[in-house]
């Protein structure tokens, strides 16, 4: 039988970013968006996730020119992957993690990643 290990604040710290960023993805793609509606979009994905335990600090920013690029003769699209830079800070415990979502050209693809970990005392 194995032995548990007990998580640690950075074990913690690094799913929750994931999960953040993960939700915000699936919950958001598909979102009606035009050049005139993204900045309330951008506040309101903020919002929305910053509800959620140990979010330290969300931010979003629509690409407009992409929005305008495929926008239909309506004046709006679909929110995709490729408009989204999304920066989310997760302080669990002593640990604070800075996770990214943004667009790589070169790979085609919305990458999330982990920027940044630091571990030190919380000052309050």
């Amino acid at each position: 039988m194995r032995e548990k290990e007990a998580t640690s604040d950075r074990d913690n710290a690094l799913f929750e970013a994931g999960i953040k960023l993960g939700a915000l993805y699936h919950q958001f793609i598909g979102t009606p968006v035009s050049t005139e509606t993204a900045e309330m979009l951008e506040r309101a994905i903020e919002r929305s996730v910053a509800l959620q335990p140990w979010v330290n600090s969300v931010e979003v920013s629509i690409d407009r020119e992409k929005v305008s690029e495929i926008e239909n003769q309506f004046k709006y699209c679909e929110l995709s992957g490729m408009m989204l830079d999304v920066k989310v800070v997760v302080l669990y415990g002593q640990v604070e993690v800075h996770a990214r979502l943004k667009y790589e050209d070169e790979m085609d693809y919305p990458l999330m990643r982990v920027e940044k970990i630091t571990k030190g005392l919380i000052i309050e």
